[in-house]
């Protein structure tokens, strides 16, 4: 089904002048971040950022400097998105409880809801100061009970990212950025804690460093350059359609966007239109780029191949403008988030909404959701057995480890339902 949708516009392929020695690179760093500590932090702040802080940490005075220094309309608006991120998270937490359960005469089960100790949220530089990035990776981790909530962001960030890494709740924040924060919360220098799970998006240095860093650490996930896509039919809106796509595509020239649809019209009018905004656009020239390279169109039959196509992408947001938008979104699986009737802009949730904006890409999403409370709390599983449950739960185990040969797992659920039995064996009375 997929196969055999037509396309308006189709992306070009992946640049084969890519750089392929990225592993090794990243490799390179996280090893001398290992071995040299904060002075291998000052050697690539000099080399990547071109400045060498005088300490890591942000101290007390430099954060009410940010804080003073911060438009007051701005912190208006960042304290807004922390609520909705944050009103957001509690309600999700919520519907997480512990468990009891007597499974069994005499057998009792459960799980704890329990915060990771200590996480790092990397906070990118990247081409604006975005402001809602930290508040999507740090607000979470205080709702979720986190102990330790550190972040790190280059040297070089605007020093209103430092104040709304405070306000969202971080209790220590490092000027330090790219690969080598990663390595340092991973393995820890003489500034920079190691910490338990690093969450938080980043170029393809950060993300490669989070994968290497993986097994050391837990992470949110692996992501790749931000995608939007919007399943339309004729009765969607062609500026709308463009508007969000060009607002998506000014991200990074290695964004991608599209539209499928089942209107050829609606196609036609929506490849006319991303060109008429973008000559008015200020960020086209990375807005276009990213058109040019990523920017897709498809025409689908009908809605069970549009639904088909929105699977297949699995895309990070997945925006849906049909008569029934709520009819169609029910019936598709895959997407990192999902954005319901032509009102629902992605902006909305990249800035302050209230839902998280870092999610899963590269089609990520058939198998994973985004970040949210519930990555910062691990569901740990208990268990006690009373006297009524031994006989009930021990005969089983007795023969299943016999079968596999496992004597010793035999033995030690035999000597709590037949202690005097084993004993004599392991006394040497009997085989």
């Amino acid at each position: 089904m997929i196969e055999q949708v037509i396309w308006i516009k189709r992306p070009q392929g992946q640049d084969a002048q890519a750089d392929r020695s990225l592993t090794e690179k990243v490799s390179a760093i996280i090893e001398r971040v290992r071995s040299e500590g904060d002075a291998a932090l000052r050697a690539y702040s000099q080399q990547f950022d071109n400045v060498v802080p005088a300490q890591f940490e942000v101290s007390g005075q430099e954060i009410a400097e940010a804080l003073e220094g911060m438009d007051a309309q701005t912190r208006r608006d960042s304290e807004f998105a922390i609520n909705q991120v944050r009103r957001f998270a509690q309600a999700q937490l919520a519907t997480m409880q512990p468990l009891e359960v007597e499974t069994l005469p005499g057998v009792h089960l459960g799980h704890r809801i329990i915060p990771v100790q200590t996480v790092g949220c990397y906070v990118p530089g990247g081409r604006y100061p975005i402001l809602s990035a930290p508040v999507m990776s740090i607000v979470p981790a205080t709702v979720a009970g986190c102990e330790q909530i550190i972040a790190c962001l280059p040297p070089g960030a605007h020093p209103s990212m430092i104040a709304v890494c405070h306000l969202a709740g971080a209790h220590r924040i490092f000027k330090v950025g790219g690969a080598q924060a990663i390595a340092a919360m991973a393995w820890g220098t003489e500034s920079i804690p190691s910490v338990d799970k690093i969450v938080g998006p980043g170029n393809a240095f950060v993300n490669e460093a989070k994968r290497q860093a993986f097994g050391k650490v837990g992470i949110d996930a692996l992501a790749g350059p931000s995608e939007i896509f919007t399943l339309a039919d004729d009765s969607a809106d062609p500026r709308i359609l463009a508007a969000d796509m060009l607002a998506q595509a000014e991200h990074d020239v290695h964004t991608r966007v599209g539209l499928a649809t089942t209107s050829r019209d609606i196609a036609e009018r929506t490849l006319a239109e991303v060109e008429r905004q973008l000559a008015s656009l200020p960020t086209a020239a990375t807005a276009g780029e990213a058109w040019r390279r990523q920017g897709e169109i498809v025409l689908c039959e009908d809605e069970a191949q549009l639904i088909a196509f929105a699977d297949h992408m699995a895309t990070e947001h997945l925006q849906v403008h049909t008569r029934d938008p709520h009819a169609t979104a029910a019936k598709i699986r895959n997407y990192g988030s999902l954005f319901i009737g032509q009102n629902a802009s992605v902006v909305f949730s990249d800035k302050c909404c209230g839902t998280n904006h870092t999610l899963p890409t590269m089609a990520a999403a058939r198998y994973t959701g985004g970040l949210w409370v519930g990555a910062y709390v691990k569901i740990c599983t208990h268990q006690w057995i009373d006297e009524q449950g031994i006989p009930a739960i021990a005969e089983p185990a007795i023969r299943q480890s016999r079968t596999e040969g496992m004597q010793g797992h035999r033995r030690a659920a035999e000597i709590r339902l037949r202690p005097q039995e084993i004993d004599a064996i392991t006394t040497g009375m009997r085989d």
